[in-house]
């Protein structure tokens, strides 16, 4: 069975604030990646997969309210034959792996599917984006479905509001800049569900719902605009307020270990982090104005290039 790779997704600005109207951005990150498989005999690995397959399948039938038509032919010949997902998309690290599978089963089960190919106009975004959102809810209880959106388009996209994103392209690397972008492993998976669910617990205390409108929406808007037109001293600046902030009011969300990495950054201005996805574990997100120091400053972690400056 020939299959295409679809790609993790990174969130560099919007976890959370998305959920209230902020801006976002979202990329395709192709070091992490996965495609549907058949296999002749199973493994642990494999076996696993197989088995959340089997879930989804039966998840999917049962909700009518997905407006989309599967080949449930194909999709039963091919679970006879072992279909199982293999990826290298690490699961609850906030890059997207659940997206992936997504993405995948909807390439290659969904009759009359939008493609890549055609002109993809909001309305048709948004349709897509509504159909992942349904899909994808097996996996966390809740989505907004563009995890999959950004793996089955493998474009970059901007996030206006919750109804209004389009692709969108990205200021052209410095693969010789000393600037960059990088992922951080927390060492630990964390799950979605329970942040979320702290997160809209908090936003029901005034204070915290102000902070989200008055500072944290603000300041994400301004680091996605930043981005988008290279405004690197801008964006250093505001990125750190952002940091800085979530160190603030979000460190429930942040493990316990990496407290003191997370204000060392800020204090030293070596690098700034903020969450990847929901938090909780999984990958932080880091950004430097000098990567080798940046690797110097967090000797011992394990580090992932994303994008140079």
């Amino acid at each position: 069975m020939k299959s295409p790779l679809f790609f993790a997704k990174i969130l560099l600005f919007g976890e959370y604030g998305i959920i209230k109207d902020s801006k976002g951005l979202s990329i395709p990150y192709n070091f992490f990646r996965g495609a549907l498989k058949l296999t002749k005999f199973h493994n642990d690995t494999t076996r696993a997969s197989h088995e959340k397959l089997l879930d989804f399948a039966q998840y999917l039938k049962k909700k009518p309210k997905i407006p989309v038509v599967f080949d449930w032919n194909q999709i039963k010949e091919d679970l006879d034959k072992n279909l199982y997902f293999d990826s290298s998309i690490p699961q609850g690290y906030g890059v997207g792996s659940s997206g992936a599978l997504v993405a995948a089963f909807y390439d290659r089960y969904a009759l009359d599917k939008i493609t890549v190919l055609e002109n993809l106009t909001p309305d048709k975004l948004s349709f897509l984006k509504n159909i992942f959102a349904k899909m994808e809810s097996f996996f966390h209880g809740r989505s907004s479905g563009l995890d999959p959106l950004n793996s089955y388009l493998s474009l970059p996209i901007l996030i206006h509001s919750k109804n209004e994103i389009e692709p969108t392209g990205l200021p052209a690397q410095n693969p010789k800049g000393k600037g960059a972008v990088f992922l951080l492993d927390s060492g630990i998976s964390g799950e979605t569900a329970p942040m979320v669910s702290l997160f809209l617990e908090n936003m029901k205390h005034e204070s915290f719902s102000n902070m989200m409108r008055d500072e944290f929406i603000t300041v994400t808007d301004f680091c996605v605009e930043d981005f988008l037109k290279g405004n690197i001293k801008s964006l250093f600046k505001n990125i750190k307020s952002l940091s800085s902030i979530v160190l603030k009011y979000f460190s429930p969300m942040i493990p316990s270990e990496f407290h003191e990495l997370w204000k060392k950054g800020i204090e030293t201005n070596t690098y700034y982090l903020k969450l990847c996805g929901s938090g909780g574990g999984g990958f932080m997100l880091g950004f430097t104005k000098d990567y080798e120091a940046t690797k110097k400053a967090l000797k011992g972690h394990r580090l992932e290039l994303v994008y140079h400056f």
